[in-house]
Formats: structure tokens, sequence, C-alpha cells
């Protein structure tokens, strides 16, 4: 089975094209605020994906109803991704009530695009118990894929999962691929490095990288919406070397 390499945040179509040629199966976007909604180069960077035949999903970090419709529609994402946080700091699920209607209304809205709903997990050293299996168990029925993120009590970007850089507790990961009937793309601090043992352990549909395939800003930090090719072009063939050893292992 070809496990889906998914790269994020890609901003614009020079970058789209550049991944595409390294063999990424799918490009993500992210829209940050709903006062600047319209960003002409990520439209761009959604022509050229769907040109390709390669799946172009978008973030949009907000969800007011009115303002989120109108985005979708004028972006015509394949997928359209929710990452909102859906536990309190202490680990407790939130009330999902009103965002599992809200994709109910986008899923009728707009038929053809696909629904993606990021999931947390811990990171392997936290100690915190995460309700992921009763989380994803609600959006079940209203998500075409789930996307593992790593949880940290307080994320990077208020109120929303992602970006963290680090990884997830891969058996917990392995988990929710197990028990869950919607195919889960693995994320939360891949990189060229780690990838191959966490496609390994968890055994997902698919492997995401955002953080760890940006360009390196000098500090030990990464820069973001920048993306270093080689460091891509390690990632898609480390998650193609996982994917023909699995093979191996089904059929030995």
């Amino acid at each position: 089975m070809r496990i889906a390499v998914q790269i994020y945040e890609i901003q614009n179509p020079q970058e789209a094209e550049a991944v595409i040629e390294l063999g990424v199966d799918r490009i993500g976007s992210v829209i940050l605020s709903e006062e600047n909604w319209k960003v002409p180069a990520i439209k761009e960077a959604i022509r050229v994906s769907k040109g390709a035949g390669i799946k172009h999903s978008l973030i949009l970090l907000f969800n007011r109803e009115k303002v989120l419709f109108r985005t979708i529609e004028h972006y015509q994402p394949d997928i359209v991704h929710f990452c909102e946080s859906l536990t309190h700091d202490d680990g407790h699920m939130m009330p999902c009530e009103a965002l599992i209607d809200l994709q109910y209304r986008v899923k009728e809205g707009f038929p053809s695009m696909e629904l993606m709903r990021s999931v947390p997990i811990p990171a392997p050293d936290n100690s915190q118990r995460i309700p992921t299996l009763d989380i994803a168990e609600r959006f079940e029925s209203v998500t075409d894929y789930f996307l593992i993120d790593t949880w940290l009590g307080k994320e990077p970007v208020e109120g929303y999962l992602g970006i963290t850089g680090c990884a997830c507790d891969w058996r917990a990961a392995r988990r929710l691929v197990e028990s869950s009937t919607t195919p889960v793309v693995l994320a939360g601090g891949l990189s060229p490095e780690n990838v191959y043992a966490g496609v390994m352990a968890v055994r997902p549909f698919g492997a995401d990288s955002c953080t760890r395939t940006n360009a390196d800003a000098g500090n030990g930090g990464h820069v973001r919406f920048k993306k270093d090719c080689e460091k891509v072009k390690a990632f898609v063939a480390e998650v193609r070397r996982a994917e023909k050893d699995l093979a191996n292992l089904r059929n030995p």
C-alpha cells in the first residue's frame, strides 16, 4: 500500500512545483486570518497541485461560518483541514458538538470535498492522558482523514493543534490506526531522521511534515513557510523505504 506523503505549509506556487517534483503526494497550505483570507499565491499553488493531480488541503485558522464558506468557495481545495484544539489544558475533552455540526454543514455545502480533522496525542514523555479514541469516534462519521498531531497542553498557535516540532507517542498513535476505520495521517515532529521509524511503528495511511522540513533559521529553529528541498527529498525517500519494508513484512 502506498503511504501518502503530505507536506505543509506550502504558501506559493513555486514551492508547490518544487515539492511535487520531489514526489510529494499531498500539499497543505494555511490561511492565517479571516481579515486577510484572499492570498493569490495560495490560490495559484492549489491550481498547480490540481494540474499535477496532487491533492491540496487547506487549513483556515478561523471558523466563523460565513467567512469560512466564502473562503472555501474561493480556493476550492481538495481537502478542508480542521485543526482546532479539542481538549482543555488538563487534557479533558472540550464540547465538540458545534465543530461536528460545522463539518456536517461544510460536507453538505461542498459535497465533492474531503474533510481532515487533527486529533491530539501527547508527546512520549507526557504522562497526561488524552481521550484520543473518544475524540476520533465523535468525529468519525463526518471526517475523511484523521491527522495525528502532538499535544503539549499549551499549543504554539493558541486554540489550534500543530507546528510543535515534537513527536507524539507512536504507541498511542498506533492504537488509533488499529481502532479507526478512517485513514490516519501521522504528523508531529516528523523529519527525514525519524519518519522511517514512525511509519514502521504506527503503519499509518500517510506521513505529514511541516516544521522539520522547513529551512533552518540558524538558531536551532526553523523558518516558517520556507521549505528545505533537500529535507523534503530525504523525507520522501525515507517514507518510500518504510513503505517497501512494510510491504515485505506483509508478504515475506
